[in-house]
């Protein structure tokens, strides 16, 4: 199958290297070296942004069309196969052979005014029995699981987020949305939460001190928390021709935070530093207090100034938030964990919310471009050993996602899946490594005769 077989050949930053588009869809059987564990069995889904056509010169790697990459594996033996999410605005453009929509996934083009931007481009999750491909500007988008033919939208109630969090206890996923006001870029947040059936039980509305892009959030036990940092949008400020979202930390740093089924009335802003997260790793309560492991930037990256000017790069760090839940005056304290920088980090998924010893991330030992990474971590928090894998050469690394050798095995006992770009050869692999000795050598290397592009996140679903 062949959907745009041209490749891109412009030379904007997020467009070129491993960051470039691939625009042919296939099925492989990819080679293996190793053997595959026989307790993997399932699917890893990919998600990241891909477009179809070569954009203007405007182009965000935020608002790319989604493409969905997928390793199905059992019996020793793997299958992959990739496919574009066909949202609305992926069938408009297809069928007109150009671009129609321009910057934040607006329409450009008069003919797709009510046609809806999103290109669910962000993240893949599975719950209830159906897998969505996820966006921050808009429903659920979901696609077969099987095969990855695209189904359609999830209607939810407007906009959803890119990070929603299952209870490993209740399996109900609790989800938010940001800028969910009528008017664009607005400072209304909703707060909802499906059960384990996928019935939507709530969906509620407050608003927030300003309108911030609130990438992720926090999920306890007891508590949900609301990152509310100075990466702000100001639909007035973008109709001036400056940028829609931008850098303002005069506007202050707020955590808001409410009990779980608690009244959106109750929501409390807790001040913090004017710092930026797009992705906690994990958060939990002991003692009276609420911690969050933070993937921290000392000011957000990729957005410019208000008037438009360009900022120093700056790069992520994990460090933890802890708010005294006894304190009604308290501030968010932050204590550095790691010197290490990085991002995506992820844990055993069968402790989100709770206290938890493990987590994996991306890394750059040597502080390469966003997007591209050179190594993979661990960090055991109990013993505060790092473990790093470096890769050789200009070859990069993306999201590490867990999974457990059993339901029943201890935290952080199973594998680590990543996808890693070799570079010299323009193509990929999918690592399989031991989770407690990433450094190691993998238990299998699945080498694809092809490229998977430089992506944004994934997600194991048992088999």
């Amino acid at each position: 199958m062949n959907s745009v077989a041209v490749e891109s050949r412009i030379t904007h930053p997020q467009l070129s290297g491993n960051q470039a588009p691939v625009r042919r869809e296939m099925n492989v059987e990819p080679a293996i070296r190793g053997k595959i564990p026989e307790g993997l069995r399932g699917a890893l889904y990919r998600n990241g942004p891909n477009p179809q056509f070569d954009p203007g010169p405007n182009y965000h790697a935020f608002i790319g069309d989604g493409m969905i990459h997928a390793f199905w594996l059992g019996e020793g033996r793997a299958r992959y196969a990739n496919r574009y999410v066909r949202t609305p605005r992926w069938l408009a453009e297809n069928a007109a052979g150009r671009p129609l929509f321009g910057g934040l996934g607006l329409p450009s083009d008069p003919s797709v005014e009510k046609i809806a931007g999103g290109g669910a481009n962000t993240h893949i999750v599975y719950h209830a029995g159906k897998l969505m491909a996820l966006q921050e500007g808009s429903n659920p988008f979901e696609m077969d699981p099987t095969n990855l033919a695209s189904k359609g939208w999830i209607e939810t109630g407007g906009r959803f987020t890119a990070h929603p969090k299952v209870d490993p206890q209740s399996g109900e996923m609790l989800w938010f949305a940001y800028s969910t006001g009528e008017a664009p870029l607005n400072a209304f947040l909703d707060y909802g939460i499906s059960e384990a059936s996928g019935r939507i039980a709530r969906r509620d509305r407050f608003q927030a001190p300003y309108c911030s892009m609130v990438h992720d959030f926090i999920v306890t036990q007891h508590h949900t928390g609301f990152p509310v940092l100075p990466l702000t949008g100001d639909i007035e400020r973008a109709k001036r021709g400056l940028p829609a979202f931008a850098w303002e930390p005069e506007k202050g740093a707020f955590v808001g935070l409410m009990a779980r089924a608690a009244s959106v009335d109750s929501v409390r802003w807790i001040e913090v530093d004017p710092v930026y997260v797009f992705h906690p790793a994990n958060a939990y309560e002991e003692a009276g207090y609420l911690h969050s492991d933070m993937m921290e930037y000392p000011s957000a990256p990729l957005f410019p100034n208000p008037d438009g000017s360009r900022r120093m790069p700056v790069n992520a760090r994990m460090v933890r938030w802890t708010i005294n839940l006894g304190d009604r005056a308290a501030r968010v304290t932050r204590t550095p964990l790691s010197d290490l920088v990085g991002e995506f980090p992820r844990i055993d998924e069968r402790f989100a919310g709770l206290p938890y010893r493990h987590y994996w991330q991306a890394a750059n030992v040597d502080q390469r471009e966003t997007l591209l990474f050179d190594s993979l971590a661990h960090m055991d928090l109990r013993t505060k050993r790092e473990t790093v894998r470096r890769f050789p050469g200009n070859d990069s690394v993306g999201e590490p996602i867990f999974v457990p050798r059993s339901a029943a095995a201890p935290e952080g006992d199973g594998w680590i899946l990543a996808l890693v770009h070799r570079a010299a050869q323009m193509r990929s692999d999918l690592l399989i490594l031991n989770a407690q000795d990433i450094a190691g050598e993998p238990e299998a290397v699945l080498e694809l005769p092809c490229r998977v592009p430089a992506g944004f996140h994934g997600s194991w679903v048992g088999g």
